[in-house]
């Protein structure tokens, strides 16, 4: 490969990370949650190399931004709905964490459109939801393979995610619709 063709790895590494999801979702359908584990562990693995090439050679392309956050989410809203379909996520948090996600994709792409464009800037809450959300699929998977952790750790895990997921959707709306009137002011 010519060195301008290395600057695709990272890009083809999100190609193969949206693949993933595919047999991931089979797997999770199937019941078969030590496979599904292993390719959302190969994922994860996947997520951090294609950031590490992409920083460390400058092999950074605007597909490529699209791209990686694209295939975190489809990852994301595949194993929620996957475990959600076979009854193990409640449908109400289900409809809580993708409606989030919903809102803040509507809110930017509206920022975008009527103020101008907007920097990703995830707050402290929005991670703290994005970590234990995915700490939530971790213990669900994990508990029908090994029955570990005990069923309540789930139960407050899942609990933490419904009021970290309200709050975090509270605080974007709000500061985006603060940062929107900035705009408008000046």
């Amino acid at each position: 490969m010519s060195p301008n063709h290395l600057a695709l790895i990272p890009n083809l590494i999100c190609i193969a990370r949206i693949l993933l999801t595919v047999p991931i979702v089979i797997y999770l359908v199937s019941s078969k949650f030590q496979l599904a584990l292993v390719l959302i562990m190969v994922a994860g693995f996947s997520d951090g190399l294609d950031g590490f090439l992409a920083r460390r050679y400058g092999w950074v392309s605007r597909i490529g931004g699209l791209l990686d956050p694209l295939a975190d989410k489809l990852l994301f809203v595949s194993v929620f709905a996957a475990l959600t379909w076979i009854d193990l996520v409640p449908v109400w948090l289900f409809a809580v964490v993708i409606g989030r996600d919903v809102i803040i994709v509507a809110g930017a792409t509206a920022y975008e459109f009527l103020v101008g464009p907007l920097e990703p800037n995830p707050s402290r809450v929005g991670k703290l939801n994005t970590v234990l959300a995915l700490l939530y699929l971790f213990f669900v998977m994990t508990f029908q393979i090994y029955a570990w952790p005990p069923e309540v750790t789930i139960l407050v895990c899942g609990a933490g995610v419904f009021v970290v997921s309200l709050v975090s959707g509270l605080d974007y709306v709000l500061t985006w619709s603060r940062l929107a009137l900035q705009a408008k002011a000046s």
